[in-house]
């Protein structure tokens, strides 16, 4: 039987939430240096501070890997079946 460290397995999910956050944020980074730009800049910052916040809350709340692959999944910051068809793709 197979066992799933869950405070590891969710350590995992915080650190693809943060390189996703990270990925979002590097567009607006460069943006928000150039004064005509940066309030909306910042503006769209905030919004995706809130998104990952949200998702970080859920991620601590979860009780169980299933649920925490759902979330993960659900997020977009895991994509099962692209990981396997890269792995064992056709021939």
């Amino acid at each position: 039987m197979i066992t799933i460290n869950l405070d590891k397995a969710k350590a995992i999910a915080h650190d693809k939430r943060r390189a996703k956050r990270a990925e979002e944020f590097a567009p607006l980074d460069i943006k928000a240096t150039i004064p005509a730009e940066a309030a909306a800049a910042e503006a769209a910052r905030q919004v995706i501070r809130d998104k990952y916040a949200a998702l970080q809350s859920d991620i601590d709340a979860v009780s169980g890997v299933v649920e925490l692959r759902d979330i993960v999944t659900g997020a977009g910051l895991y994509d099962h079946a692209k990981t396997t068809k890269d792995k064992y793709p056709k021939e």
